[in-house]
C-alpha cells in the first residue's frame, strides 16, 4: 500500500519505519522546512520503550536523556519546601523509561527510518478527495498524487483532521490551561525546579547541561487565538504572571526576547471515530492531552499498532477498526484523568499547593511498596 503520512514529529517517522518493515511504501510530508525542536521534554515509557528498541534508537535516547535526579519545590523566597528523589522512585518501580527533549526524540526517530520512506519538507496537504480505492491528494506546493491511505499525524491543530472531518472546534476541547516553554541557556543543576502560586506554575528543567523554562497556568479560554501568533502568546503569558515573585520577572524578560517559544492551550481531542474512509488519525491529532509529556509514548505505540493491523492480512476497513479499538484502550485513561493530573501540576489554592507538596514526598514509598507486592511469592 502507498501511505501518505502528514507530520514528521514523533508519530509520523515511527509509523513510516514500521510500515516499511511490513513492506508498505510511505511518504511523509511536513509543513516545516526541517524537524521541529520546540516543546517540553517528553517521556518514552511503557510499551514505547519496546517500540524504540525495535527501531534501534534506545541507546541513543538514553545518551540524550535529560538525566533528571529529582523535583525540587520552592517557596517564593527560593527556599526548598519539598523534594522528590526521582532516582529512588524509578529504581523502586523498575522503570526503563527515559525523559528526553522532544526535538532530540523526533530527530532520533527520523534518522533511524529516513531511508525507509520518502520525506517531503516544506509542504502540506491542501485538499483530499477519496473514493473506495484511495485518496487523491493535492499539496500546497507539490504535484497532486494518489495514495491508498492518508494518516494525519500532524498534531493538535491537524490539517488532515480539518480537511477530512471538519473544523477544529468540533473536536478540540480547550481545558482552561495554557503552557509556554522556551530554551533557558543556564546551568540549572540536576533537579527540575518548580515554583507555584495559585493557578500558576513556573519550572526550570535541566536538559543535557542546559535547560528549559516552562510556564503552566490556568486562564480563561481565548477563543480567537492563532497558535502561530507569537507576539500575542507573549502578551498572554506576561499578563498571567504579572506580580509573581521568585525569578519570574527575569524569566518574563527572557520570554519577551525569545525567538524559540512554544505556546498552546492544554486541550483534549474527543472524536467518536478516528477514521473516515481512507483517512485515519494518529497521535495528538486523534487523542491529545498535552500536559504531562506522555503523548509521545502513546503516539509511538499507536504508530506500531497501526502498522501491525495494516499488515495483518485483513481488509483496510477491518485493519483501521482494530487499530482504533486497541489504541483507545491505551489512551482512554489518559484522556479521562486529565482533571486530576492538572490539579497536581497546577493547584488552584495555596492550601492545594501545600497538600500537593506534602503528598509528593510519599511517591517513592508508594512505588517501593508496589515493587514488593509484585515480587511477593505466591502462597501455596
Amino acid at each position: 500500500m502507498d501511505v501518505l503520512i502528514s507530520g514528521a514529529g514523533v508519530a509520523g517517522p515511527t509509523l513510516a519505519h514500521y510500515l516499511a518493515r511490513h513492506g508498505h511504501r510511505a511518504t511523509v510530508v511536513e509543513r516545516s522546512g526541517d524537524l521541529r525542536s520546540s516543546g517540553n521534554p517528553v517521556d518514552v515509557r511503557g510499551e514505547a520503550v519496546e517500540v524504540a528498541e525495535g527501531m534501534g534508537v534506545m541507546p541513543r535516547l538514553r545518551r540524550l536523556a535529560t538525566d533528571v535526579d529529582g523535583l525540587t519545590f520552592l517557596t517564593g523566597d527560593g527556599r526548598r519546601t519539598g523534594r522528590v528523589d526521582m532516582r529512588a522512585f524509578q529504581g523502586a518501580s523498575g522503570s526503563r523509561e527515559v525523559e528526553i527533549p522532544r526535538g532530540d526524540l523526533a530527530s532520533a526517530l527520523y534518522e533511524a527510518g529516513r531511508d525507509d520512506a520518502e520525506y517531503v519538507f516544506g509542504d502540506s496537504i491542501a485538499s483530499l478527495a477519496q473514493d473506495a480505492g484511495g485518496v487523491d491528494v493535492t499539496f500546497e506546493k507539490g504535484a497532486p498524487r494518489r495514495f491508498g491511505l492518508v494518516v494525519g499525524a500532524d498534531g493538535l491543530h491537524s490539517t488532515t483532521r480539518r480537511l477530512a472531518f471538519g473544523p477544529e472546534g468540533d473536536y478540540v476541547e480547550r481545558l482552561g490551561m495554557y503552557v509556554a516553554t522556551m530554551p533557558f541557556d543556564e546551568e540549572v543543576g540536576r533537579d527540575v525546579v518548580l515554583y507555584n502560586t495559585p493557578g500558576r506554575l513556573v519550572s526550570l528543567h535541566p536538559s543535557n547541561g542546559h535547560g528549559g523554562a516552562g510556564f503552566f497556568f490556568r486562564h480563561p479560554v481565548v477563543d480567537d487565538l492563532d497558535h502561530r501568533d507569537t507576539d500575542r502568546h507573549k502578551e498572554i503569558v506576561t499578563a498571567a504572571y504579572a506580580g509573581v515573585g521568585w525569578r519570574v520577572p527575569e524569566l518574563l524578560d527572557r520570554l519577551r526576547a525569545a525567538d524559540d517559544l512554544y505556546f498552546d492551550a492544554v486541550s483534549r481531542v474527543r472524536m467518536d471515530s478516528w477514521t473516515r474512509g481512507r483517512v485515519t488519525l494518529l497521535g495528538d491529532s486523534a487523542s491529545s492531552v498535552s500536559l504531562f509529556g506522555d503523548g509521545s509514548s502513546s503516539a509511538m505505540v499507536g504508530a506500531r499498532t497501526l502498522a501491525e493491523e495494516l499488515s495483518a492480512g485483513a481488509d483496510t476497513d477491518t485493519a483501521l477498526s482494530r487499530y482504533e479499538t486497541r489504541h483507545r484502550a491505551l489512551v482512554g485513561p489518559r484522556l479521562r484523568n486529565v482533571g486530576t493530573a492538572s490539579h497536581l501540576l497546577i493547584p488552584t489554592t495555596r492550601t492545594g499547593i501545600a497538600a500537593r507538596n506534602l503528598a509528593t514526598r510519599l511517591w517513592p514509598v508508594v512505588a517501593a511498596g508496589r515493587k514488593l507486592t509484585r515480587r511477593r511469592p505466591a502462597v501455596a
